[in-house]
């Protein structure tokens, strides 16, 4: 296949008509030979946080000497950001290669695999092709029930910050929600969670205690944050002072602590992480999406802010950025989001909104936004596509205006693109 074969290939098995479990996608690796057998792994779940932790660990594990897969969903603008090593993504030719071999396996199984089975196991192809020394590996939806789950106890399972989201699937409360994830936890594992939430770690203790596995909770007391800025954050975690992460959002200083309390945790196990390592890695940190300043004139921020959870990190780091001011927002929510709590949040940093479908069936109707908006006193205007949105806000917000792009990560690729096309489209001397 072509890469964009492959593409057009997996994304043609919706997981949607399967019923949940890991019952396929172990039949298809057993028919792939299980390389995930042949791998050592870092597991990562939450509700918010999974992706900046997991490239947190991936880029100082990089600069300590190691080959590392990084496997995180969904994709901002391009399918082939999903599998990567070493930051560098699978190419076309990879991605078309390991398909050819997923494909005849598949379509040999009674039951044939969803999408994200189909990634799984490509995933694991490509990194072991690779020779990865480790593989860091974010979860898609829950734990227990996720294809991610399929793999052996791993090196380290980390539990990100816990909040409610996808509770249709994976139940009504948060303690439910935390079962979910807390499958993750294998016997005899080592788990390392961002804890403060005392009824999801009441669950992340019992199962810890029932499957023998060794819990380490992040220690915030360790943790002072010395700057943020539209640079990103500088901090120190005892005994590191000093330490610098480009990422902007006043939540990565935890994050990040997260990780290092992870890699902590890695280096007890025999793994050789020196300190300039994590200075260097740290600082080499890149996660689009997720608070990125992508212009300064006006400030352009585009965060995946995509639930309550994730929105009230998102407003608090604009408000220590932003002290006072008022923000032109563009914004995208899926329907089975909690738009309401959302808004509440967003609606007193909001001088107006130019609101936007982002791309998924689940998209919430864009008048139907407007209107919730409208009813929290910020004007809203529904736009067609996000480069009519992104040109409405750079007018209305003027040069020394603040924009902010955010409701869910669907819509951040489609900003993105549409960002880059407009910096293409300007005459030199106005870039």
């Amino acid at each position: 296949m072509t890469g964009q074969e492959a593409v057009d290939y997996i994304w043609s098995h919706n997981w949607a008509s399967r019923a949940p479990g890991l019952d396929r996608i172990r039949e298809l690796l057993l028919h792939l030979g299980d390389p995930q057998r042949e791998l050592k792994f870092i597991h990562v779940a939450g509700t918010n946080g999974k992706g900046s932790v997991c490239a947190c660990l991936a880029s100082v594990l990089e600069a300590a000497g190691y080959r590392v897969g990084l496997n995180t969903s969904p994709h901002l603008e391009r399918f082939h950001e999903r599998i990567r090593v070493n930051g560098e993504e699978i190419s076309d030719e990879a991605l078309g290669a390991v398909m050819d071999r997923v494909r005849p396996a598949a379509e040999a199984m009674p039951e044939h695999p969803t999408e994200f089975e189909l990634i799984t196991a490509a995933a694991f192809l490509h990194f072991l092709e690779r020779r990865c020394d480790v593989v860091v590996l974010e979860t898609g939806l829950g734990g227990a029930l996720d294809a991610s789950n399929v793999i052996e106890t791993p090196e380290l399972a980390v539990l990100t910050a816990m909040g409610m989201d996808h509770a249709a699937i994976l139940g009504p409360t948060l303690g439910d929600i935390a079962a979910a994830k807390a499958g993750i936890i294998k016997p005899g594992g080592t788990v390392i969670s961002r804890g403060g939430c005392p009824e999801t770690d009441q669950v992340f203790r019992r199962t810890c205690r029932e499957r023998g596995a060794d819990l380490t909770e992040l220690d915030l007391s360790r943790l002072t944050v010395r700057r943020l800025s539209l640079e990103g954050v500088v901090f120190d975690f005892a005994p590191w002072e000093g330490l610098a992460i480009p990422l902007a959002g006043a939540y990565q200083a935890e994050n990040a602590a997260l990780a290092l309390t992870a890699l902590e945790a890695l280096e007890k196990k025999g793994w050789s992480v020196p300190e300039e390592a994590v200075r260097r890695g740290l600082a080499a940190v890149r996660w689009p999406g997720r608070f990125e300043v992508l212009g300064r004139s006006p400030v352009f921020i585009l965060d995946g802010a995509h639930n309550a959870h994730g929105m009230r990190a998102a407003v608090e780091s604009l408000r220590a950025l932003f002290p006072g001011r008022r923000l032109t927002f563009l914004l995208g929510i899926l329907a089975d989001k909690d738009a309401g709590e959302m808004l509440d949040l967003l609606a007193p940093l909001a001088e107006r909104a130019f609101v936007l479908r982002p791309d998924s069936p689940r998209a919430l109707d864009p008048a139907a936004l407007c209107g919730l908006l409208e009813a929290r006193g910020v004007e809203a205007r529904p736009c067609a596509s996000a480069g009519e949105g992104l040109e409405a806000a750079l007018a209305a917000a003027g040069e020394d205006g603040v924009i902010c792009a955010m409701g869910s990560l669907y819509l951040c690729g489609e900003v993105r693109s549409a960002w880059f096309e407009n910096l293409r489209s300007q005459p030199l001397n106005a870039v």
